[in-house]
């Protein structure tokens, strides 16, 4: 969702990327739903891991809780926003955190002047 939320708001000033250290695969189906709400359609999205994105010095990366965990990638600046993972939970759940991801997305954006 973050991707997809900082596509909505950066528009052509961002080249973002989402891939994550166990990815399932695919994406979650009430990730998808509730984007639709926004009238994104996430499911031509991909589930990727960390070895599937660019090998780049990126402006800035985001962690969602992962703590020590994290793998590391190289950028300017780095943020872990420690965001309750979507799987399992509810539609309303989910959009919950749809909401939190775009205002975080948002003042990301801000901050880097995109």
């Amino acid at each position: 969702m973050a991707q997809a939320l900082a596509r909505i708001h950066g528009g052509d000033t961002v080249d973002p990327y989402s891939a994550g250290s166990r990815p399932l695969g695919k994406i979650n189906p009430i990730a998808i739903a509730v984007m639709q709400d926004l009238g994104y359609d996430l499911s031509t999205h991909s589930s990727k891991s960390l070895d599937e994105i660019p090998k780049v010095d990126y402006d800035a990366v985001v962690t969602m809780g992962c703590g020590d965990a994290c793998p590391f990638v190289i950028a300017k600046r780095r943020f872990d926003w420690n965001i309750p993972d979507p799987k399992g939970k509810t539609a309303d759940e989910v959009r919950e955190i749809r909401d939190i991801i775009s205002m975080k997305v948002r003042d990301l954006l801000t901050e880097l002047d995109r």
